[in-house]
């Protein structure tokens, strides 16, 4: 309460001590309320509100607000008005009717004793002989014993001026009693202490008004009842509610127990205290006709109520030990639960579990049975140890030896004091290590300073000598809930909530100093990872030739380039570089988030490495999206092979973080690098695969399509074409065997896998295309499949055909994304996987060379789906059949798709002659393809054909054996020609055949050879080779 009155005297609600600026109403400083708030304070306490409703109007606005707002204020007050006026509670009223009660209980005792007379006489003769008078204290004993005679008599002459304040303690219990007083049937029907009764409700705490007096001893209360309204029998005659509540607990027992087996019959002695007094016939034959219903109903009614607690009790045991989670809610059913156990076998026995009253000796006895039970066994047995008992009894103890009547001064006994003294510190040792330290070293005053308490730890973060202690900010958090008070609970919320932002902040502040320290390491290790770049080497072998030829080049003056490693080399040890102070601060830093594994703070657990964990994979993923460099108006990107060296000496230096924190590095490079193969990370941003992808189509695939570009088989990489304009890269530097490598590496295999799906949809789009061309000339096509034996009608239809170089285009596009998907996604795809796991890819590749021919075909495509995966070159592309199968139209029959298929093929097989007219189809022997990349053709062909007739359930051979038909009649039907321009590159555009039977696993030479004369193949060859030799001298 004194923490409230403090609070709101400082103008704010309960939290306002902890700083908070905004923490005061906004009534009390609003300029457009202030002339109201001035007028309510002038009237205090009468404000005529009605005829004031002008000043007061503004108010009329924010009624609601002010009412939710300054409750708290307003009730704080009347607690303060209720502690004045001493509102009897119900500890108070307790220990008061307790108090009663034991008062009574002892003189009846005292008046039992049939000897106390002799006893006190013998004494004080004996005494008067010896000393030659009385006893100081005989004569009000004696008379005491006298008047005591009869005890009750006495004490209700007595407890006249104590009638009313005893009588309204009585009558607070007729609401409880009455309650707790019901017939087992009652208890049936009202499912006392069933959790099960109510299953939507199990879960919720179970609460009342008056909880204390929930499990209140029905002993205890009867004995209240019966001898308080005998000591105040007055108002018995003239409060109908205190007779009912006698009279209900005379109906319920026949005898009382006074203490341990002294019982007192509650009737009779009733009836002859009341049968003397004038006026109290009725109450007379009220105790008999109780008396009458106690001794035929009162044992009936508690073996009932024995017969439903052993059901209750063992449905709530059952329940709560299959569930022990439900022991929170429902803690208040299991100490009723017990109390009415406890009741019945007192009433049962008629005995009282009194215990036993506290004196010096049994306090004394206590410290003494408590220190000689301890031993070492129980240390090394791992016993807990609770002293807070034995602590209690010394603190009761110097509360009986400090009053000014004590029989055992504590100021005689000051050794005793000493030696206890110390005990109890020893005690503090063994089970409150924790109280002593928040007792001694508590600095929960800084939760109050926040703003110096921030600046503070700026300042010891920004100090490198320093950093290692700043730990010490986020630990003195854990001290802040120490400064609450459990009578002021409203405000412990808060200052939990500012310790757990301040904690929050502190952690956070120092993870980031630490990525920005880890950060610039990186930087200065990817500088002189660059350094060592084969591309820099060019200089220096430059300079190392033209030093043996004797050549002078270069400017005069000009500085000799550092060669790598010059930064290692140190004439002093004082010389300190940039990296050696990043490092010196780093390890200071990391000392302090090291400092410790977790903090608890108001039931919240925080784990500093966490924080720097978080902010490492953080930064690490923005850093290896920056240092890819793409630029998308320019369309430059770093070279896979520096952004892998970039990647490699950034993670050696995380790696070597585990020498400073003990944290999982590998945890981070797994998140972070496992997120880099997925388009977007789980921010939502792109990563190296969705950028990489996007360059690889748009940049490189597009320059490929446009002709700028061709694919060189015999360096297995795509090489820039001399044209009018210069591109912007070298085409080699992105997909040679190292940068595709590199990229594998990259990306991995989910990345390469993206990587190849979006190739895929421009291979199947491109498919779709050629499917619409087909449809246009589905009559030319039927017919030229059967007339392939025909030449002078096969070239009647053929100018019937539209689009036929269209076709040729389209296809071509066709084999060009299928090559840069080939060289993606198998051969390097397929060699870092062998380079991580060996042995599960030889064996996916032996699964794969030793499937039967007879397999079924979708075991068969498991088998390429799989072997696909691991960058293995399959006979049929199992991407390519289901991005083709999503084509199928639900308006056209599976026979008529069928046989576009098929036409697509003759369409393709037909068309071939137009690329002889084409001066790019010339082949190239340095090479081994053609400039226009129409070599590629070879293996799209025999990719698209395996991949549409195993959709359709077709023969890929027979198919396959059909095309070479038609292209060989129709390759053949050129060599017929005279015009030159039509023949220019003939025999190039002969050598397709023989790449795509090479390319085929379903074609051989020898059916070549049925279709088309081997000889003209060698004599093609031949040509092309001659052509060749007058432009490579």
């Amino acid at each position: 309460m004194l923490t409230r009155v403090y609070n709101i005297k400082k103008q704010g609600q309960v939290w306002k001590a902890c700083g908070d600026p905004k923490a005061k109403p906004s009534y009390l400083i609003d300029k457009n309320l202030e002339s109201a708030v001035k007028f309510i304070v002038r009237k205090f306490p009468a404000v005529e509100t009605r005829n004031n409703n002008q000043q007061l109007a503004q108010l009329q606005k924010e009624k609601s607000e002010i009412l939710k707002n300054l409750a708290l204020y307003y009730f704080t007050f009347v607690d303060v008005m209720e502690f004045k006026v001493c509102t009897v509670n119900f500890d108070l009223t307790k220990n008061y009717l307790d108090l009663v009660v034991t008062y009574t209980n002892l003189m009846m005792l005292l008046s039992r004793i049939e000897e106390r007379k002799a006893i006190i006489g013998l004494y004080n003769y004996a005494h008067e002989m010896t000393h030659g008078s009385s006893d100081r204290e005989y004569p009000r004993l004696g008379q005491m014993i006298v008047d005591y005679e009869n005890p009750l008599k006495k004490m209700m002459e007595e407890f006249v001026p104590h009638g009313k304040s005893l009588s309204d303690a009585l009558l607070s219990l007729q609401m409880v009693y009455p309650r707790r007083n019901l017939s087992a049937d009652q208890w049936r029907n009202a499912q006392l202490l069933s959790l099960i009764s109510a299953p939507s409700t199990m879960l919720n705490p179970a609460q009342s008004d008056t909880m204390p007096c929930e499990y209140l001893s029905l002993d205890a209360m009867e004995k209240w009842i019966v001898f308080g309204f005998i000591l105040c029998h007055g108002v018995l005659n003239s409060d109908q509610a205190a007779l009912s509540l006698w009279k209900l607990a005379l109906q319920s027992s026949t005898c009382l127990c006074l203490f341990r087996d002294e019982v007192f019959h509650i009737h009779k002695a009733a009836e002859d205290l009341f049968i003397n007094i004038r006026g109290y016939n009725k109450r007379v034959n009220d105790i008999k006709e109780c008396k009458e219903q106690a001794l035929s109903h009162a044992g009936l009614m508690h073996r009932e109520r024995r017969k439903f607690l052993r059901s209750a009790l063992k449905e709530l045991a059952t329940v709560l030990s299959d569930q022990p989670g439900l022991l929170g809610p429902k803690a208040l059913f299991v100490f009723m639960a017990l109390s009415f156990a406890r009741d019945e076998i007192i009433w049962l026995l008629r005995h009282n579990l009194s215990v036993c009253p506290e004196d010096e000796s049994i306090i004394m006895s206590s410290f003494v049975n408590t220190m000689t039970s301890l031993g070492v066994k129980q240390v090394e047995d791992g016993d807990v140890f609770d002293f807070r008992g034995m602590r209690l009894d010394w603190f009761r103890l110097q509360a009986y030896t400090s009053v000014s009547k004590a029989s055992l001064g504590i100021a005689d006994h000051r050794e005793l004091g000493k030696m206890m003294n110390t005990i109890i510190f020893h005690t503090k040792m063994v089970d409150s290590l924790v109280e002593m330290l928040v007792e001694t070293s508590d600095l929960s005053i800084f939760c109050f300073y926040s703003r110096a308490f921030e600046k503070m730890f700026q300042q010891c973060l920004e100090l490198p000598s320093q950093s290692r202690h700043s730990i010490s900010f986020p630990l003195l958090c854990t001290h802040f809930m120490s400064c609450t008070h459990e009578l002021c609970p409203e405000e412990r919320h808060h200052i939990g909530d500012r310790s757990l932002s301040l904690c929050n902040m502190f952690l956070d502040e120092m993870a980031k100093q630490a990525r920005n320290l880890i950060t610039d390491i990186c930087t200065e290790q990817c500088t002189l990872s660059d350094q060592l770049l084969p591309k820099h080497c060019a200089k220096t072998i430059s300079q190392a030739v033209n030093k043996k030829s004797k050549k002078q080049t270069g400017k005069k003056g000009e500085p000799e380039r550092e060669k790598p490693g010059v930064e290692s080399m140190r004439k002093n040890r004082l010389l300190v570089t940039n990296l050696d102070k990043l490092h010196t601060a780093l390890s200071e830093l990391c000392f302090s988030i090291n400092y410790v594994p977790n903090m608890v703070i108001w039931e919240h657990t925080f784990t500093p490495r966490e924080y720097l964990t978080s902010h490492l994979e953080i930064r690490f993923t923005k850093s290896i999206v920056g240092m890819t460099m793409y630029n998308q108006a320019t369309q430059e990107i770093a070279k896979p092979s520096e952004l892998l060296t970039s990647v490699r000496a950034y993670m050696t230096v995380l790696q070597s973080i585990e020498n400073y924190v003990q944290i999982d590095i590998t945890r981070v490079f797994n998140n972070v690098l496992l997120q880099q193969t997925q388009h977007l990370d789980s921010h939502g941003e792109p990563t190296i695969t969705s950028l990489y992808t996007n360059w690889y189509l748009e940049t490189l695939l597009r320059q490929v399509s446009n002709g700028h570009i061709a694919y060189f088989p015999a360096m297995k990489a795509f090489v820039n074409l001399p044209t009018e304009n210069e591109l912007t890269f070298n085409a080699e530097e992105y997909s040679d065997i190292s940068e595709m490598r590199s990229l594998s590496e990259l990306l991995g295999p989910y990345g390469m896998k993206f990587l190849s799906e979006s190739l895929m949809w421009h291979i199947s789009s491109q498919v779709a295309e050629l499917k619409k061309l087909v449809v246009d000339n589905v009559e030319v096509l039927t017919q030229m499949r059967t007339s392939f034996d025909k030449p002078g009608e096969m070239a009647a239809l053929f100018k019937k055909l539209s689009c036929g170089y269209s076709v040729c285009i389209s296809t071509g596009l066709v084999s060009l994304t299928q090559q840069i998907r080939d060289t993606f996604s198998h051969k390097y795809n397929c060699f870092v996987l062998s380079c991580h796991i060996p042995f599960l890819v030889s064996s996916v590749e032996d699964f794969k060379d030793h499937i039967p021919r007879e397999t079924d075909m979708k075991v068969a495509m498991n088998v390429y789906e799989l072997s696909s995966a691991a960058g293995l070159p399959c006979e049929i592309d199992p991407a390519l059949v289901v991005a083709l199968s999503s084509q199928k139209s639900e308006n056209i029959s599976p026979e008529e798709e069928y046989k576009i298929a098929c036409l697509l093929m003759v369409f393709v097989a037909v068309s071939m002659p137009t690329l002889a007219s084409n001066v790019m189809s010339q082949y190239s022997p340095a090479i081994e393809g053609h400039c226009n990349n129409i070599h590629c053709l070879a293996k799209a062909i025999n990719q698209i054909a395996a991949a549409l007739f195993t959709i359709h359930k077709g023969s890929i051979e027979d198919r396959l054996k059909e095309f070479l038909a038609l292209a060989s009649s129709s390759l053949l039907k050129i060599g017929q020609e005279t015009d030159k321009t039509t023949t220019r590159n003939r025999e190039s555009v002969y050598l397709l055949l023989d790449m795509i039977v090479q390319e085929s696993p379903f074609l051989t030479m020898d059916l070549l050879e049925s279709c088309f004369p081997y000889v003209l193949l060698r004599n093609a060859y031949h040509a092309v080779y001659k052509q060749s030799v007058p432009s490579s001298t």
